[in-house]
């Protein structure tokens, strides 16, 4: 069972790492913060009595968790306000406009992607799960855990029942075999 001083810790550790993971998924500084907040404090709530080794993957769950909440929530107020806004008309009496036709996305989004650009997004993320499930398990599972849960060394050690040091191997090994096969069909990284 943690004790309040490693709860304590642990958040405030992981603090700086979650609000950087948020980010890059939102984009937005607020919505970043907010969901770090909340999954601090469902950890602290729901699960501060689990031991202090249990914390990090526990933590990363629900961070992960709670990134989707937000989106599925911004699907749901952006689907309402896109009705509603269709529903109140245009006040200068053209009854012909069209919503998508004044639509603008931002620059940076995937909306603002090319069809052309989403397609070659699309495919290069198919070659590369495609060769990640042809890595032999270890090296799979080290990879995932590291570059994908953001999970450091020592944590993907544990949770493998690994040395670090195989962690390393494992992944260096699952790296450079990523990267021979995507060069062997043509993506550039």
């Amino acid at each position: 069972m943690a004790t309040d001083k490693e709860l304590s810790d642990f958040l405030e550790n992981v603090e700086r790492r979650a609000f950087k993971q948020a980010l890059y998924a939102v984009r937005k500084d607020e919505s970043a913060l907010d969901i770090v907040q909340d999954a601090m404090i469902k950890l602290s709530e729901r699960y501060g009595d689990k031991p202090a080794a249990e914390l990090p993957m526990l933590f990363q769950r629900i961070l992960q968790n709670t990134i989707h909440d937000y989106f599925r929530r911004e699907k749901v107020r952006n689907t309402w306000v896109t009705l509603f806004s269709s529903l109140g008309g245009r006040s200068d009496g053209n009854e012909d406009f069209d919503l998508l036709e004044t639509f603008e996305s931002e620059e940076g989004t995937r909306a603002a992607e090319s069809t052309e650009d989403k397609v070659s997004r699309d495919q290069i993320l198919s070659a590369i799960e495609q060769e990640v499930q042809k890595l032999p398990g270890r090296q799979r599972e080290a990879f995932l855990m590291r570059y994908w849960q953001d999970l450091d060394v020592a944590e993907t050690a544990a949770a493998m029942g690994c040395s670090e040091g195989s962690v390393k191997t494992h992944c260096s090994r699952a790296t450079h075999a990523l990267a021979q096969a995507l060069r062997a069909k043509g993506i550039r990284l």
